[in-house]
């Protein structure tokens, strides 16, 4: 068995503290098309705003914090205390990297696949320097929080019933991605969880050659970079 437990993948997150139209400052509002992701409070204090099938809901985030979100759950970090920091674990490690997260950008950006990944990959764009890197994020979390607000006053208005055409444009953008994700997913999720059924064959049978395999691995020194919700310290975990 290789790759951190489960596939997963593991980011140190310190949120934004830039502030936003609506005063509240922090990260820019996404969702996960294909995988759950998981919170971990370490330090700060602050909230997360989501907009799911339960409709718009606001939770406080302090230290010791555990909360996850599943695939189509718009989430929104919120930095009070202008120290905010956590643990984020997603699903299937590889896939998030490839494009599995959608922006709330505004209607107009989402309806026109090139303008939204021009505004999705900026910071990423070559040449930058980190200055203009992190003016890039700050502008790219704006124009989410642009959208989200528009989508989260429908919600509040309509209910839930008002994510439905954002969920539809979130699955046309990413279709074409799916068959890089499920190699991914073969690779590491799902190649674990097949070990482990062979490992409990094996221990059923008393056989313990797989254990002839014990080892211990290293994400060694994390790469920095600029991320959706904050400044990111990511590890290549994968097999």
């Amino acid at each position: 068995m290789s790759g951190f437990p489960g596939g997963t993948a593991v980011s140190i997150v310190t949120a934004y503290d830039w502030p936003t139209a609506d005063g509240q400052a922090g990260g820019s509002p996404h969702l996960h098309t294909a995988s759950t992701e998981g919170y971990v409070v370490t330090a700060g204090a602050g909230a997360v705003e989501t907009l799911s099938g339960n409709g718009y809901e606001r939770r406080d985030l302090a230290r010791g914090t555990v909360l996850w979100f599943a695939p189509g759950t718009v989430h929104r970090i919120v930095n009070i205390s202008g120290d905010l920091e956590l643990v984020v674990v997603m699903q299937n490690a590889g896939i998030p990297e490839a494009g599995d997260a959608v922006f709330t950008f505004p209607e107009a950006t989402l309806a026109d696949p090139e303008a939204y990944q021009a505004a999705a990959a900026a910071p990423a764009a070559p040449d930058l320097t980190e200055t203009e890197r992190g003016e890039a994020a700050r502008a790219r979390r704006d124009l989410a929080v642009e959208g989200y607000l528009a989508l989260r006053e429908r919600v509040e208005a309509e209910g839930p019933a008002a994510m439905k055409p954002l969920w539809d444009k979130a699955a046309q953008l990413v279709a074409h991605r799916t068959a890089t994700w499920r190699q991914l997913w073969a690779d590491g999720p799902k190649a674990q969880a097949d070990a482990t059924g062979a490992h409990l064959d094996a221990l059923a049978e008393a056989d313990a050659t797989h254990l002839c395999d014990s080892h211990v691995g290293s994400g060694g020194d994390p790469a920095r970079k600029w991320g959706m919700c904050g400044r990111l310290e990511t590890w290549d975990l994968r097999p």
